[in-house]
């Protein structure tokens, strides 16, 4: 059985950098307003500052950067099946070009996209601040649930536990 547990400021924080550290990659979707799907890519997550806010290197003349600089709007769809955690985070994002947040930044893994590294000139960071934010996270893991969902079947009793409900950052 599922519990709703809306989490609010530091609780919500907490629970956002933990999700995104476990799954780290996420689908970026960008220009909204067109709704098919075409503007979603693959991303992999730096880190969640204490204020909430979700930060990503992208290369400068990226098309999703020039889709953010048209519209600010952005969904991320982050989903670690193996533990059944799942989240989706509505936000707006900002293009930011300052050599000391790059500089923070910076992991040796991202030398795999700028391979001149942080002194790559096509590199910029992408800063998402969530507007809204919902979790869903399941006790256990796959092989767990699964066994649970037998005995569920079995038993007629839900014996799947887990926590969902909105993230207020």
């Amino acid at each position: 059985m599922s519990t709703t547990k809306n989490l609010n400021n530091k609780e919500a924080i907490d629970k956002l950098k933990s999700l995104v550290d476990e799954i780290m990659i996420c689908l970026f979707c960008t220009d909204l307003e067109t709704d098919d799907g075409s503007t979603c890519r693959p991303m992999s997550a730096i880190k969640v500052c204490d204020e909430g806010n979700i930060w990503f290197f992208s290369e400068k003349n990226s098309d999703k950067n020039k889709a953010i600089e048209k519209g600010k709007n952005v969904q991320l769809f982050f989903s670690h099946p193996g533990k059944s955690s799942y989240l989706v985070v509505n936000g707006e994002a900002e293009i930011i070009l300052d050599k000391t947040k790059i500089e923070e930044l910076w992991t040796p893994v991202a030398k795999i996209w700028f391979e001149e590294g942080k002194e790559d000139p096509n590199i910029s960071v992408i800063k998402v601040s969530p507007t809204t934010a919902y979790y869903w996270d399941t006790a256990g893991n796959q092989m767990i649930n699964f066994i649970k969902m037998v005995a569920s079947v079995a038993t007629g009793t839900n014996l799947i536990t887990g926590n969902q409900g909105a993230l207020n950052v």
